[in-house]
């Protein structure tokens, strides 16, 4: 016969079962909190697009900025879609680094007469069954920024429309741009409020 060891055995042995009386049930209380976070998804194109590429990671190119005839501006529009949510009364805030697309890499300074070294654009925003605008007239280079309050909670898309019009710039409507490579950075943040 074989023996099996001590330890196995033990395992074997059933456990006596307890019974549990009603005296011995407390209540207890279970709290927890979620903070006032809101998250953006990563940008996707989304809707009727003209003139642009479409995204390459956080960049979105124009196809060509300039009319080969007239040496102005050639017109541009495209939708982008953001993933969003906030768990907490927000703010949404659009802000233009250099207040419309301007040369970037080259030498500051002014244009030679009658050319236009920056090009104005349209941001408008949807979010929360709300619009945001924010315009980046490029008259002078400068952060731009609008912001809009929301008063609740809110989860779903967020809607960008970007817009530049045909011989935008800022000198006159259909003035010459100044060669180069043109930009600008456009932030877009959803911040708790308490």
């Amino acid at each position: 016969m074989r023996r099996l060891p001590l330890f196995a055995i033990a395992v074997l042995l059933p456990l006596p079962a307890v019974a549990q009386t009603a005296s011995e049930v407390r209540p207890f209380d279970v709290t927890g909190q979620v903070p006032g976070t809101c998250t953006l998804g990563a940008p996707r194109l989304g809707g009727a697009q003209a003139n642009f590429r479409g995204i390459n990671g956080n960049s979105l190119p124009i196809d060509q900025l300039v009319d080969s005839t007239t040496l102005s501006t050639r017109p541009a529009s495209t939708e982008i879609s953001f993933d969003a949510v906030c768990a907490f009364p927000h703010l949404l805030r659009v802000e233009s680094q250099n207040n419309g697309l301007w040369r970037t890499g080259e030498r500051s300074g002014g244009a030679p007469e009658g050319f236009g070294d920056a090009v104005p654009y349209r941001a408008t925003l949807l979010w929360a069954s709300q619009t945001l605008a924010l315009f980046a007239d490029a008259r002078l280079r400068r952060m731009s920024e609008s912001t809009l309050f929301v008063s609740d909670t809110a989860t779903g898309t967020l809607q960008l429309r970007l817009e530049i019009d045909a011989g935008a710039t800022n000198h006159r409507a259909n003035a010459p741009l100044v060669a180069g490579t043109y930009g600008d950075t456009l932030r877009i943040t959803l911040e708790p409020q308490q």
